[in-house]
């Protein structure tokens, strides 16, 4: 049945998805993607809009994906089922976190989860990259060379959109430099896509 399905699909994300926001990406994106319900540069819009609209970018991608997937039902099944997880883990943590925080365990298993969280958000990082400002996907395949000392151009053969990555270094520079707000910088991408792409 789809709504058990999706429930227990996005329950998964949910539960796996240490560091939250652009950390559930990659997982997102594979679990919807081997059950077909959703191709990649779909994805890549969903998560846009998402990013765009309030509240948290997985609930906002489930609800999107269940509607999309199996009309408002779904929606509700795939949003309770990414909500849960961090709803009872919360709870569970909140009730032995001040007896337990100082545990040498807790401590080992957090220091674990953090590097996890940056290779997750690098995996979202590289699939944007993929999606709209590179025209091809990104040889990867190219990093063993420079780990062995043989190093190549990881550039070579590749064809970027100009428009966009135009846009990716005007708003980068605002936001680290000039410590743009996040609300404008949206904004400012969206009005400058239409002008640059």
């Amino acid at each position: 049945m789809i709504y058990i399905k999706l429930l227990w699909t996005f329950f998964k994300i949910g539960l796996f998805s240490f560091g939250g926001g652009y950390a559930m990406i990659p997982l997102i994106q594979e679990e919807i993607q081997a059950n077909g319900w959703v191709e990649a540069r779909e994805f890549a819009d969903i998560v846009a809009i998402s990013q765009m609209t309030p509240g948290p970018i997985a609930v906002n991608a489930a609800t999107y994906i269940g509607t999309k997937t199996a009309g408002i039902p779904g929606s509700v099944f795939a949003t309770l089922g990414v909500s849960l997880p961090s709803f009872i883990l919360v709870l569970l943590i909140a009730r032995f976190f001040a007896k337990f925080k100082d545990n040498y365990m807790v401590e080992a298993v957090l220091k674990g989860i953090r590097p996890v969280t940056i290779g997750l958000i690098s995996s979202a990082v590289i699939f944007f990259a993929e999606m709209s400002i590179f025209k091809d996907k990104l040889p990867f395949e190219r990093i063993k060379y420079m780990l062995t000392g043989k190093f190549v151009d990881l550039l070579e053969g590749i064809r970027i959109e100009p428009g966009a990555f135009l846009i990716f270094i005007i708003i980068l520079i605002a936001v680290k430099k000039f410590k743009m707000n996040p609300i404008i910088a949206v904004v400012s991408s969206a009005v400058l896509g239409m002008i640059l792409i």
